[in-house]
This record gives structure tokens, C-alpha cells and sequence, in this order.
């Protein structure tokens, strides 16, 4: 099991550890206090740790750690290049405003294959999928994707601007890679981004009008998941349901049937057992709290034909934490969990959900829980 866990808040980043023996979770050091940490990446195949941190007005900046967050070294952020000259301006379809040629932020930082050392992928607003082959010393955008001319339909949802916040690399084949983009839908390649196809077929929007709603290229994925051990299954949990893919994302179903509601952010799959599942459900749109004031897991075994609503240890009065994308994580057991909220609450289980610990309920609103796998 992992003994170590990285919490990325809007005031720092936080890695906590445990003894043996189900001892209690403890912070053991933090980094960066009083700046917003947007994503961290523990990357095992070589024990670096990324940060991508916030700074407002002073823009966005990207941290590397050699030795497991004891000691950390800024490194180049991702650039988007300039427009073609007389190209005419990107704009939100739906908002009607100018999308930039310009970092906003960093959603989604991932470890390349086990074959290629030092590779990492980088997710970001406005929807640029950004490589790396040196550590982050230097980074390049993916054009095959950027330049997609149904990118021109791509939306912001909760964000301004369309944005890269899933990268899922294929354990058997490192060149196959799905991302998904909200709102843009889920693209893979099967060539390390020399190509790359819609595959959302079978994705509902219910915010679309109805001539539109089945359009894979403005789907909004809120999270997408797989399988490490049949990395053909995958999970997303959607702005309007939980879809679920066994055939590496060529179609989709719709899991309509999730207790208390299927409107949420962060899903997370067994490492082993591509039916089992977890969730953490909320009211939907402008409101974004827990249904009634409650705070649950929901699990399915099944591949979503049942579910379980899990509570032990969770609060179930006047709680209105919200869960948000990367904040739901499950180490290489698949036994142990960990979750944390908007309000900065965390939560670890070491029997799949059966029961919760609270090992904090005053950090700062986190926005990334990740197990150091």
C-alpha cells in the first residue's frame, strides 16, 4: 500500500504520511504556503514530484522535486506559441469571448509510459495539450490536437475557457492517449499525438439543444478514469451522468441509475477490477452541494448496474463539501482511498469505502489528492 500522499490546496501543497499498523495519517512537511497549488504528479518511475502553482497576476509557474518533495526547482512552464499571423481570433462559441494563445492554468499533470523516462504530459486551460521529454525542463504543444478544427467548438463550462484536465496513457502501448476536455469531449491517439480522434460517441449533453446534444466534439467530461489492468474500460463522470466504456473509449453508455444523483466531479477506478467504481454525487449547476446536506460515496462492483452509498465516518448533517475532479484517488491496492473537499476536509479509507477517518478538516480548499503509487 501507499504511505504517502500528496494534498494540493489553495494554500500549498501537503504530503502526509503513515506508520505501519494503521497509524494515523500526518503531515510531514508542506511547500509553497499561500500560493494556490493547482496539480501535483508524484511520478513514480523515477521519484520526482511535479507542482504546477498559481500566481494570479504573476502567472503560472511549474515546480520539480528530485527527492519526493524534500527540495524543489522551478522549471519552464508551458508556452503556447503565437497565432498564425492573420489567422482569425479563437472565441468561445457559446460566450462569444476571444479564447488567448496563453497559459491560464494548469489542470492535469501525467507520467508518460514506463518506457519513456522523463516524459511527462501537461493539461491546460485553454485546452492545449502540452509535452514534455526532459522533466519539464522544456515543454511543447501537441499541435495535431490544437490545430483539430473542432476545437473551434470547444467551450469553457465552469471555467472561462475550454480546458485539458484528463490525460490517461495506456499501461500495454505508452503512444495511446486519451484526454478529455471540458467542454470538448474525449480525443485518443494512438501515435503519441501525432493524431488524434473524437471518441465520445454515445455521450449525452443535456445542456445542448436537442439537435446537438449527442455531439462528441462539446461533451463535457468532468473526469475520465481507466483501468490500469484492463485499460480499455473507462470511467467518466460527466456534467449530466456517469458514462462508462469497454472498448477504450470507441462508445460509451449512459449509467443513469446512481444514488443519490449522477451529477459530480471526480470518479476513480479499481487498479485491478475495472467494474468497481467510486463516485462522490452532488446537486447540480448553480447550487453544487451534497445532496441534502450529506457528504457519500457511492461504489459499484458491477460495472454500475448497482450501487453502494457509503457513509461510515462522514457527515451527515449540514455538510456542503464539494469533491472536486482530482480530489478522489485510490492507491495501487485498490483498498485504500483518500478524498478531500472545497471546504478542506480529507477523508482516507483502508477498506474500500466501507468506512471513512477524517484527517482534516481545516486545510485550505484542495484541489488534487494523490496517492504516491
Amino acid at each position: 500500500m501507499s504511505d504517502r500522499l500528496y494534498v494540493a490546496t489553495r494554500k500549498g501543497l501537503f504530503t502526509l504520511e503513515r506508520g505501519s499498523g494503521g497509524a494515523p495519517w500526518r503531515i510531514c512537511r508542506t511547500a509553497f504556503l499561500g500560493d494556490q497549488v493547482t496539480m501535483v504528479l508524484p511520478d513514480t518511475r523515477d521519484n520526482h514530484v511535479y507542482a504546477a502553482i498559481g500566481h494570479g497576476h504573476f502567472g503560472t509557474k511549474l515546480h520539480v522535486s528530485a527527492d519526493g518533495g524534500m527540495n524543489w526547482e522551478e522549471r519552464t512552464a508551458p508556452a503556447y506559441p503565437e497565432p498564425p499571423a492573420g489567422a482569425p481570433e479563437d472565441r468561445c462559441p457559446v460566450r462569444q469571448i476571444p479564447i488567448p494563445w496563453r497559459l491560464e492554468y494548469i489542470w492535469a499533470l501525467e507520467a508518460g509510459g514506463a518506457d519513456q523516462p522523463g516524459l511527462v504530459w501537461c493539461g491546460t486551460l485553454p485546452g492545449g495539450l502540452f509535452t514534455s521529454r526532459d522533466r519539464g525542463a522544456s515543454w511543447e504543444l501537441v499541435r495535431p490536437l490544437w490545430d483539430r478544427p473542432e476545437r473551434k467548438k470547444w467551450f469553457g463550462g465552469g471555467m472561462d475557457y475550454p480546458g485539458l484536465h484528463s490525460i490517461v496513457v495506456d499501461p500495454r502501448d505508452s503512444r495511446r492517449v486519451t484526454v478529455a476536455v471540458s467542454c470538448g469531449g474525449v480525443w485518443v491517439t494512438t501515435d503519441g499525438g501525432e493524431s488524434w480522434n473524437c471518441r465520445a460517441d454515445g455521450m449525452r449533453a443535456a445542456y445542448a439543444p436537442p439537435e446537438h446534444a449527442y455531439d462528441p466534439a462539446i461533451q463535457d467530461p468532468h473526469r475520465l478514469v481507466a483501468c490500469p489492468a484492463r485499460p480499455e474500460t473507462m470511467w467518466v463522470q460527466h456534467h449530466n451522468g456517469v458514462f462508462r466504456s469497454t472498448d477504450g473509449a470507441t462508445s460509451w453508455h449512459e449509467i443513469t441509475e446512481v444514488p443519490p444523483s449522477t451529477f459530480g466531479f471526480a470518479v476513480a477506478v479499481h487498479p485491478r477490477q475495472p467494474d468497481t467504481a467510486w463516485l462522490v454525487p452532488a446537486i447540480k449547476d448553480e447550487r453544487r452541494i451534497p445532496v441534502d446536506g450529506k457528504v457519500v460515496v457511492v461504489r459499484t462492483r458491477d460495472g454500475g448496474r448497482s450501487f453502494e452509498v457509503l457513509t461510515q465516518g462522514l457527515p451527515q448533517e449540514h455538510a456542503y463539501d464539494i469533491v472536486l475532479r482530482h480530489c478522489l484517488d485510490v492507491d495501487r491496492s485498490g483498498d485504500r482511498l483518500a478524498f478531500g473537499s472545497s471546504t478542506g476536509s480529507l477523508w482516507t479509507s483502508d477498506d474500500q469505502g466501507d468506512s471513512w477517518r477524517t484527517v482534516s478538516s481545516n486545510l485550505p480548499p484542495i484541489y488534487c489528492v494523490r496517492f504516491a503509487r
